[in-house]
Order: structure tokens, then C-alpha cells, then sequence
């Protein structure tokens, strides 16, 4: 059984990535009425914000956006930062509605901020113990049992990235609403552009519980 969810779970990973794309593509090559760019569109959320302390930065590669919490920099790809389409707007608005869950001491915001640390080391070992678990299952059951604990907090990260990733998503799209940024047709494509982003975290927090799961039964059935 647990085999089957996981092979769906790599399906659905295939599908909605593929979806994501395809919108990302389509949403990149609609111009944005008004000619803002993306770095236009982050300053002045954060101006309206009254946020004077995170820079932008245009960072290297393709659907590299992320905000910074520790150096409070916005990094956009350069397709966002330069761009002027509904897609750069969509995901200008949401890295800075991280900055704005920073600004505000959004309590998910925070949680997953104060786990990352820990996970950064525990999870270059989490697979070595995996798989030597896996192999000395019979003779030294504890690894596995380590890899399983320490995997568990993973897959609790991903599930908390769910909240911070849908918040600053709802933060974007009423941004731009609020300030005219979109008509109404482009505000549904952000949105649209927005959801399929947030589906990739969902799928990935469900892959990751799928594979906790998996792990997991070993131990229990070897005790069985």
C-alpha cells in the first residue's frame, strides 16, 4: 500500500511541477498593464509597508526568488526582477509578503525560521542513516530508528512551510489588488500563477510524509 502512495506521490510531484511551469511560461509572457517590473513592484510594497530595512537583490538561475530572513534580502530571478508580466508581479508581491510576515512576527514565520538551524546539519545525515538503517535493520534497528526521528522533523518543516508559503501569497494578491497593480483578468492569473506555486510545497510536504511512512514500517514490522 505504501508503495502505491508513494509512486502517486512521485506522479503528482510530475504533474503539478509540470503545471507550475506551464502557468510560470504562460503568466512570464503576459505583459503587466502599468510597466512595473518586478524590483518596481517589490520596492513599493515595501515602501507601503513602511519597510526600510530589506534590500532587493537579483539573483542568478530560473525560479531562484526567495526571501532572506537572515540578511533581509529579497533575491528575484532576473526574469522576475527585470521583468514587466503578470508572473513577475505574482511572485515579486509574494517574496516581499514574506518580508512582511518578518516585519510583523508572523508566529509560522518564525517557527520554521528557528527549525532551520537544526535541519541544516541533521539533514545531511538523515539519508546515510536511512540507508544504513535499511541495511543493519536486523542487527541495529536503533539507526533506522534515529534516521526515522530525525526525518520526522523534516517532513513537520514541510508541513509548516505550508502556512508561510499560502499567507504571503494572500498578502501578494491583496496587495496588488488593493493598489491597482493588475486588472482583474491579470489579478486571476496571479492567483492562478500563486495557487500552482503553493501545490508544489503541498505535494512535497505529502511526498515527505509518504516517505516518513514508509521508513517507519520497517520497524514496525520487524517487530511484528
Amino acid at each position: 500500500m505504501l508503495y502505491i502512495l508513494m509512486f502517486l506521490m512521485m506522479v503528482a510531484s510530475w504533474i503539478v511541477g509540470a503545471r507550475f511551469k506551464n502557468r510560470f511560461n504562460k503568466y512570464a509572457a503576459t505583459p503587466l498593464d502599468g510597466g512595473m517590473s518586478g524590483r518596481d513592484i517589490a520596492e513599493r510594497m515595501l515602501h507601503d509597508h513602511q519597510i526600510r530595512d530589506v534590500q532587493i537583490i537579483s539573483a542568478e538561475g530560473q525560479l531562484t526568488d526567495h526571501y532572506n530572513p537572515i540578511d533581509r534580502t529579497v533575491n528575484l530571478s532576473r526574469e522576475v526582477y527585470y521583468g514587466n508580466s503578470v508572473a513577475a508581479a505574482a511572485v515579486a508581491a509574494h517574496e516581499v509578503g514574506h518580508a512582511v510576515q518578518h516585519a510583523n512576527a508572523y508566529s509560522w514565520l518564525q517557527f520554521r525560521s528557528k527549525m532551520v538551524p537544526a535541519l541544516s546539519v541533521t539533514n545531511r545525515f538523515i539519508p546515510w542513516l536511512l540507508l544504513g538503517g535499511v541495511f543493519t535493520l536486523h542487527i541495529f534497528p536503533e539507526l533506522l530508528f534515529l534516521g526515522v526521528t530525525l526525518f520526522a522533523l523534516t517532513t513537520i518543516f514541510t508541513f509548516v512551510t505550508l502556512p508561510v508559503e499560502f499567507d504571503a501569497s494572500r498578502r501578494a494578491l491583496v496587495w496588488l489588488d488593493q493598489n491597482n497593480v493588475t486588472t482583474s483578468r491579470q489579478h486571476t492569473m496571479a492567483k492562478d500563477a500563486l495557487h500552482w506555486a503553493a501545490m508544489t510545497y503541498v505535494i512535497a510536504a505529502l511526498s515527505s510524509l509518504a516517505t516518513l511512512l514508509y521508513y517507519a514500517s520497517l520497524l514496525f514490522l520487524r517487530r511484528d
